[in-house]
């Protein structure tokens, strides 16, 4: 346990991840604590994607991730859930939703038709995450928020003790985004999970976030989210020629944009 009395979810120390003889990410210490929510920032390029690949155990690495042990959690691993940045899909392919969560959800074939458990799940999720009326609406007439509802929905499913979230609300509208985020507080405040964040959106961060990890292929800065984004340590993150933009809520913060090259 830490000085303040929070446990961590999971500790990483000295994380080091190479592809193709490139170093991606180098020398990585960072904490996620139980039940809160940590933001992970930083410019394109900078290994957020390949740092939660790494925690899904989906890239080879050095260093060490480890998992808490505390009794809220149970026995050996918590249970990860992940919501991509994107979902690769033929917008023609006959496939309901209910199909969508039959396929990772059953062992029957689903053109044999989706279970009772999988139907079960499916509805019970998708009330959870607020549209569940979307049960058996094609996956290809989705929008893209309405898509983003289910990933989340099918994120919640197993009951995630840790929930990572690449950039969720990407190629969705300021509103949707703002209404996303909302909700994902509430659900995030009742079940107590740890949530991994990551966003562009620096609004988002300080209004949703206890703790920000700022990367850079190596961690520039950590900590209190009011303590960790000043002037200072983005310049440092993204460079001097970097800028924010106001949008509807504007508290002084707001989406970042990147010098153009």
């Amino acid at each position: 346990m830490t000085a303040n009395g929070h446990l961590h979810t999971l500790s990483i120390r000295n994380l080091t991840v190479r592809k193709g003889g490139v170093e991606i990410l180098s020398g990585v210490d960072a904490d996620i604590r139980c039940g809160e929510v940590t933001a992970l920032v930083g410019p394109n390029g900078a290994g957020k994607t390949t740092l939660l690949q790494a925690i899904l155990g989906q890239v080879p690495y050095t260093g060490d991730i480890r998992f808490c042990r505390s009794r809220e959690h149970g026995e050996g691993k918590p249970r990860i859930g992940y919501v991509p940045q994107h979902l690769p899909l033929d917008r023609d392919a006959p496939v309901t939703v209910l199909d969508f969560f039959a396929l990772s959800g059953q062992r029957r074939p689903v053109f044999l038709g989706p279970s009772r458990n999988a139907r079960e799940a499916a509805r019970e999720s998708l009330e959870r995450a607020g549209v569940p009326h979307l049960l058996r609406r094609p996956l290809g007439r989705l929008s893209g928020g309405e898509i983003q509802r289910v990933l989340f929905a099918l994120a919640l499913r197993d009951s995630p003790d840790i929930l990572l979230l690449d950039e969720p609300v990407s190629g969705v509208d300021v509103s949707g985004e703002e209404l996303f985020c909302d909700f994902l507080s509430q659900v995030q405040r009742t079940s107590r999970f740890s949530l991994l964040l990551v966003s562009h959106d620096l609004s988002v961060v300080t209004r949703h976030a206890d703790q920000v990890i700022c990367l850079n292929r190596r961690i520039v800065c950590r900590g209190a989210t009011t303590e960790v984004l000043t002037p200072e340590n983005l310049a440092a993150m993204y460079g001097t020629d970097a800028h924010l933009f106001r949008h509807a809520h504007a508290d002084g913060q707001g989406h970042l944009h990147e010098p153009v090259e």
